[in-house]
């Protein structure tokens, strides 16, 4: 099994069980974006009780391990639940549920559905704006190339540039959006 039919079949089982989630990291940028390669998938989910992530354990028996330590994610201060799959090797699924943090919370409200082709189905993503926002604000080599694809490929006329640099202001990152703009060739921007 690879990493993008695990994530359809996390995806499968997080909808089934009526769990609301978005499917973030790599797999995203890969929508809106350029695609690469990856080796985790990223989900972010929202539950009220333990019950709903308890079933999805379940249904996903034969294909993950779920790790009981359950982690503290440090920048927007949420709980992660770590997934192995149970091939060799291993691939992971973090499952990030939901925090308080402002741009999580304006993240997941504005999700939509939208067709992977890597994960060959609808799932539920962030927008492209938020896709940016969030590669900016953990500016890692990687999210910042990442953040750079999604500019390029959208073009800045058909993204809502205030909205991403009203974020961007608030994590402290808009030098980083500037010098990813200014990398993108001005007829791609």
């Amino acid at each position: 099994m690879d990493v993008f039919t695990l994530a359809g079949k996390v995806v499968e089982a997080l909808e089934a069980e009526q769990v609301p989630y978005i499917v973030v990291g790599a797999l995203s940028v890969s929508v809106f974006g350029i695609p690469r390669a990856t080796k985790d998938v990223d989900i972010v989910i929202s539950l009220q009780t333990r019950k709903p992530l308890d079933a999805v354990e379940r249904r996903l028996a034969d294909v993950v391990e779920f790790d009981p330590q359950i982690t503290f994610e440090t920048i927007t201060g949420s709980l992660r639940h770590i997934l192995h799959s149970r091939t060799s090797p291993p691939i992971v699924v973090e499952l990030f549920e939901l925090g308080a943090d402002p741009f999580v919370q304006s993240r997941f409200a504005r999700r939509r559905q939208e067709y992977s082709a890597q994960m060959q189905r609808q799932a539920w993503l962030p927008t492209p704006e938020d896709v940016i926002v969030q590669k900016l604000r953990w500016a890692r080599h990687k999210d910042l190339e990442d953040a750079g694809s999604v500019l390029a490929v959208r073009g800045t006329a058909t993204l809502d540039m205030p909205y991403i640099e009203h974020w961007c202001a608030q994590h402290g990152s808009l030098l980083k959006l500037h010098a990813v703009l200014d990398s993108i060739p001005p007829d791609l921007r």
